[in-house]
């Protein structure tokens, strides 16, 4: 099944590493490497990138921050080496980290170093050779459902991450904070981003603090889940835990259901599916908030506003990402996309909204 697994490219013009910086760190911070290394890159990733390394027998992965960076506070590299550092004791899922530094004299930005977890990654189009059979894309719906139950029932607290956020008045910091990024990072006039946020900003006090704490990941999406190539229902890690932290579950949920494209969806929103969530099989995202509602024992009467709130906030990194594009930052040209993107998701929130419900 090695044909299944995550397959690298070569870097991306305008996104290479100081290779003989990054060997001499690597020799001199973990122990028992040998061998020359070795410079790949994993596709997608429109946030931080993530570089595969070779040393000699062993499988690194590098991560560090976008080149051009304008939001500090979203790659924070130290942040995201601590957390991993806790929670792998409690969820080996989550990849064991080796190595990091801020010094800027190595890349010329901080970034980290952790174990790969090798497997399956699934993207917008299926693999050849998987079968994703209807009774199989149903059984990969509720292991991607059940894994965020899993998550959400950890004990953060004996895992040392209390200290991780602060859950009281999370729902209206993250409404609050959100507008203010798309506004710093606005390039045109879009009426239903705007038109959406006044609509979450009218109910953020409502739905504030009706669902306890958990530690959410905060971006569960395929493409962030490993799969184990022998069974591709079976999740084996779980990857970019950068907006990581502890707050409301069901903000969570609504990010999982505001990646989740149905075969009812727009031809164009199709075009931004994050998996292959439409095959015939797959639970609808009603199901899927039912399965989660099962498992948890929570109440997701007002998914509606956290889906709403998620293709929100998607819409604003959609944003933030197409301003360095625009800014010239990056040269990568998938980003000149990105706008249409933030137009999408914020029309399918305001169509979502004034049908009240998250179905298609």
């Amino acid at each position: 099944m090695d044909d299944l697994v995550d397959r690298t490219r070569a870097v991306r013009a305008g996104e290479e590493l100081d290779h003989d910086a990054l060997a001499r760190f690597l020799h001199a911070s973990i122990a028992g490497l040998s061998g020359p290394l070795v410079i790949e890159q994993f596709p997608s990733g429109h946030s931080n990138l993530t570089y595969l390394l070779r040393v000699g027998d062993r499988e690194l992965v590098l991560r560090r921050p976008p080149f051009g960076s304008k939001v500090k506070t979203a790659h924070d590299m130290g942040r995201e080496h601590r957390i991993l550092g806790r929670l792998h004791a409690i969820y080996p899922k989550a990849p064991k980290p080796l190595a990091y530094t801020d010094d800027p004299s190595i890349l010329g930005a901080p970034f980290y170093v952790m174990e790969r977890i090798r497997g399956l990654i699934l993207r917008r189009s299926v693999p050849p050779g998987l079968d994703l059979s209807p009774p199989r894309a149903r059984a990969l719906s509720e292991a991607l459902i059940d894994g965020l139950a899993e998550l959400h029932a950890l004990d953060y607290a004996a895992a040392g991450l209390g200290d991780l956020g602060k859950p009281e008045g999370y729902v209206i910091r993250q409404v609050t904070g959100w507008t203010k990024r798309y506004h710093d990072s606005q390039t045109d006039e879009i009426p239903d981003v705007d038109g959406i946020a006044a609509w979450l900003a009218d109910r953020m006090e409502r739905v504030s603090q009706k669902s306890g704490a958990a530690l959410i990941h905060n971006d569960w999406k395929f493409d962030n889940l490993v799969l184990d190539p022998g069974d591709p229902t079976r999740i084996v890690g779980v990857l970019d835990w950068e907006m990581s932290t502890i707050g409301d579950p069901l903000m969570d949920l609504g990010t999982a259901l505001s990646y989740w494209v149905e075969p009812n969806d727009t031809d164009e929103l199709k075009m931004f599916a994050f998996g292959p969530t439409y095959l015939p099989g797959s639970l609808s995202r009603e199901a899927l908030t039912a399965r989660y509602g099962e498992k948890t024992g929570r109440d997701t009467a007002d998914v509606l506003f956290y889906f709403c709130f998620a293709l929100f906030k998607t819409a604003v990194v959609a944003q933030q990402i197409y301003y360095r594009y625009k800014q010239g930052l990056t040269k990568d040209e998938r980003f000149g996309m990105m706008i249409v993107g933030v137009r999408l998701l914020a029309q399918q929130a305001v169509r979502a909204a004034a049908a009240g419900r998250i179905a298609p």
